[in-house]
């Protein structure tokens, strides 16, 4: 059975949330709900086939990441990663760490978003050809 990871984020203003994650990250909703007490859950897919990320408005005693400090990061693997941190830093996204080619063979930079969640966006660097 394949096994897939999806991460789920609360968020205090979640469809500000949806906006920002959208505008900066590309990623696209495909579903959003609201509970009869007001709560909001959505799914946001990262690419066709790529993953998903799930976000909801918290229940009580959330601790938002900007208040309660990091928590936990979610780390996507993207196909044009400048172009990636252009749009986000065009959406407000504050760069933590700008792109850099890291030693195991990628491509990354990261930000945290609006509701301080930290993300880092990383692409595989192109492998050179090995003279076997």
């Amino acid at each position: 059975m394949e096994q897939r990871v999806t991460p789920y984020l609360r968020y205090e203003d979640c469809a500000a949330a949806i906006e920002f994650l959208t505008k900066a990250f590309g990623f696209r909703e495909e579903m959003r709900t609201t509970g009869s007490a007001g709560g909001m859950h959505a799914e946001l897919e990262v690419a066709p086939d790529g993953g998903w990320i799930y976000v909801g408005q918290p229940r009580e005693g959330f601790r938002n990441p900007a208040v309660a400090g990091k928590t936990s990061l979610v780390y996507v693997i993207v196909d044009d990663l400048d172009g990636h941190h252009a749009r986000a830093k065009d959406a407000g996204a504050q760069v933590i760490e700008e792109p850099a080619d890291q030693d195991h063979g990628y491509r990354r930079y990261g930000c945290v978003d609006p509701q301080g969640h930290e993300w880092y966006f990383a692409q595989p660097l192109a492998k050179e050809a090995s003279d076997d």
